[in-house]
């Protein structure tokens, strides 16, 4: 877990979220872990690295190995039914969507 030593407040109506720099992720094969931030969140940000490199990782003060995007929550009803209709994808699973490029 990596402190950045900021403080946030979320807009009301939002929430955020941690992602990984692209560089970062490619050049040390880092990926960030946990990356929702609570709208009602009013702490230090700190990020969780997850090193799938071959080599260890260091960061220098300043560094920028994450970013944070902030997202709208959706007003959404959700209900519940009994039947969820067809789909293209059908039955098949997670994963199944590039099975038949078009």
């Amino acid at each position: 877990m990596v402190e950045t030593g900021i403080v946030i407040g979320m807009p009301e109506g939002t929430y955020g979220r941690r992602a990984v720099r692209s560089g970062i992720a490619s050049k040390m094969g880092t990926a960030v872990g946990s990356g929702v931030i609570d709208g009602d969140y009013t702490r230090e940000v700190k990020v969780i690295l997850r090193n799938h490199g071959q080599a260890d990782c260091s960061f220098k003060a300043g560094e920028r190995i994450a970013q944070l995007i902030i997202k709208i929550i959706a007003d959404a009803d959700a209900m519940e039914v009994d039947n969820l209709g067809i789909t293209e994808r059908g039955k098949l699973g997670f994963g199944s969507r590039d099975l038949n490029p078009k």
